[in-house]
């Protein structure tokens, strides 16, 4: 009885993975269409400032979940490519199980902790993070592909620099948005102007291309996990 039960518990584990993985790509891809489609709401200078107001609280608390689902899909996957073969190495198993809650953790109290000295400095500390991990991941990449240990498993690569490619995308909406909190500064406090409308579109017009970007990422890694080619 003992012999059947561990398969079965791993059958549910596995299960259960991918469940979460198909969830985090829904709440990711979602979250950000919700994001996307009230910021329109915000910078639309027909409407009154409170409506405004209520649109960017809409606006800032959905854009929590794709940044909870980033976070925690490298932990996710990575648990599943150990279900479908993939060996890892002891240290890095363990690094990609704690990583997720930490990022998550770290995610959430800069929100909490906004416009404090602690919420700027993990802020800081989180940027410098997302940096390092896109030249991790692609320097993981060629390193496992150049050994051999991922070139069974090519979609998995493919996957793996997407992902890096997404984390740039989100680093490169961090650079762009400027400009927009600039202007919904000037709405929150005195009301709009049409200068702070103005630099409230065209912030969100130079984060759009990345937006866009992280879609099409997000999107083409889900069919390469379904599709598996090379496997």
């Amino acid at each position: 009885m003992s012999d059947l039960a561990e398969p079965h518990t791993l059958l549910f584990a596995h299960a259960a993975f991918k469940f979460l993985h198909v969830l985090l790509f829904v709440y990711w891809l979602g979250g950000d269409a919700g994001v996307f489609y009230s910021s329109g709401f915000v910078v639309n200078p027909k409407l009154t400032k409170d409506q405004r107001l209520t649109a960017f609280k809409i606006f800032v608390n959905l854009d929590m979940l794709p940044r909870y689902c980033l976070a925690l899909m490298l932990t996710v996957g990575g648990i599943l490519a150990e279900f479908v073969g993939y060996q890892h190495e002891t240290w890095m198993l363990w690094g990609l199980i704690a990583l997720g809650p930490v990022w998550v953790w770290v995610v959430h109290t800069i929100h909490v902790k906004e416009g404090t000295e602690f919420g700027k400095t993990l802020a800081t500390i989180d940027k410098r993070f997302r940096v390092f991990m896109i030249f991790a991941i692609i320097a993981s990449v060629i390193y496992h592909w150049n050994t051999g240990l991922l070139k069974p498993y090519p979609w998995m690569a493919a996957k793996l620099l997407i992902f890096a490619f997404l984390i740039f995308c989100g680093f490169m909406i961090r650079v762009k948005i400027p400009p927009f909190i600039e202007g919904f500064r000037t709405l929150a406090s005195s009301g709009a102007t049409p200068e702070s409308d103005q630099k409230m579109i065209a912030g969100m017009s130079a984060c759009r291309p990345y937006v866009l970007a992280i879609w099409a990422g997000v999107a083409i890694s889900a069919f390469l996990g379904i599709w598996k080619p090379g496997a």
